[in-house]
């Protein structure tokens, strides 16, 4: 599929989906969520690790609202349930680890998009912003269910009402980031962690989302059955018995993925 609002290759092993409308910071357009809801799905099915990014100077500032003839025109019912509802759950359920990589501003449904991914690094000049009351609008896109279980109520009740810049730091400081980098390492650097995902045990990544979500819904009990279940998987793969086998003979694995 030829995309216009984005760029999609997969190379090593590795997708980078890149939201490409830098001329308005990768507002997020009704052909912007249809073409990265296809590059998602069809990515996942070849490539190990999927990165999303922005090109230009923002990761993504959310909404595009001049996306319709008149501003009476947006029905954002629809639009959220019919179009964002499918993307996010595309790269939630991804059965492969997806990695937001934040070149730059992430605002309103373009930060809850990239918490959407199971890591985010951002460079250090990044900024999040829950930017919906501005607007009058609440946190949509995932916002009010990712940040209450990242960075707690007593936060993201104050990033909401808000709607301040929250730094890469502080991002990072509270919990609703994995990382920031000095923006200079910030390519060299998430393009060097998603090639240590690329290379590594793809069906035990796939456990390890599926243990660490289910975990807030479930007592000890079925979480350990859970874990039981899914150890036995893994157990059963190729990339453990490799991991195995170079442990002892003390070299690195060499993981297919299988």
């Amino acid at each position: 599929m030829d995309y216009a609002t984005i760029t999609c290759q997969i190379e090593d092993g590795i997708g980078v989906i890149t939201l490409n409308r830098p001329e308005v910071m990768n507002a997020l357009s009704s052909q912007m969520r249809a073409e990265l809801l296809h590059a998602v799905r069809e990515s996942a099915k070849t490539a190990r690790v999927l990165v999303l990014t922005g090109a230009g100077r923002a990761f993504c500032s959310g909404q595009d609202l001049g996306d319709g003839a008149r501003l009476g025109a947006i029905d954002l019912e629809r639009t959220l349930r019919d179009e964002y509802e499918p993307l996010l759950n595309a790269i939630y359920d991804c059965p492969v680890p997806t990695i937001a990589a934040v070149n730059g501003t992430a605002a309103g449904a373009g930060a809850n998009l990239a918490l959407a991914a199971d890591v985010v690094i951002a460079t250090e000049s990044a900024g999040f912003i829950q930017a919906f009351t501005r607007i009058g609008l609440v946190p949509d896109a995932g916002g009010s269910y990712w940040l209450p279980r990242q960075i707690g109520t007593a936060r993201a009740m104050g990033a909401a009402l808000f709607a301040d810049r929250i730094s890469a730091k502080q991002a990072a400081d509270w919990g609703m980031i994995y990382e920031y980098v000095p923006d200079a390492t910030f390519a060299a650097h998430w393009q060097a962690r998603a090639a240590s995902l690329a290379t590594g045990p793809t069906v035990a990544y796939r456990g390890v989302k599926t243990a660490i979500r289910a975990s807030f819904g479930n007592d000890l009990e079925t979480q350990l059955a859970l874990e039981a279940q899914l150890q036995g998987a893994c157990g059963m793969t190729h990339d453990f018995k490799e991991g195995v086998l170079a442990f002892l003979e003390k070299r690195p694995a060499n993981f297919e993925g299988r």
